[in-house]
């Protein structure tokens, strides 16, 4: 609804300035990527891994096209973000500390251990 929202603006916004400047101002949609649920257990496992390591967690919704998105219509999948500069991640200028980095790969770690000792037990 927040994806729409924004192209709804965007399209009223360019219709204005086409008006406003006699100009034509033409907007296609060339691509789309809707947000991909991800399984909830994965997602649960997640924030109890960042938990039981004392690690802030929230759950977040992304619509950039990262593997996981693709993987989740394969197989059972979730997504770890951690802190990165100015908010810019899958970019070439992006930049994450240390810490953060290892804090995200811990959690993954507690995560599969999670996943795997549930599989291990059926």
């Amino acid at each position: 609804a927040l994806v729409d929202a924004m192209a709804a603006e965007v399209k009223a916004f360019a219709d204005q300035v086409a008006k406003e400047h006699g100009v034509q101002v033409h907007i296609e949609m060339v691509s789309s990527y809707p947000a991909q649920l991800f399984q909830p257990e994965c997602v649960e496992a997640v924030g109890r891994a960042a938990a039981k390591l004392g690690y802030s967690h929230m759950p977040a919704v992304s619509g950039a096209g990262h593997d996981a998105v693709y993987m989740a219509k394969l197989a059972p999948s979730g997504m770890i973000f951690i802190p990165c500069k100015d908010g810019i991640s899958h970019n070439e200028i992006e930049d994450a500390k240390p810490e953060h980095i290892e804090a995200g790969c811990n959690v993954l770690l507690y995560s599969m251990l999670e996943r795997a000792a549930l599989a291990s037990n059926c």
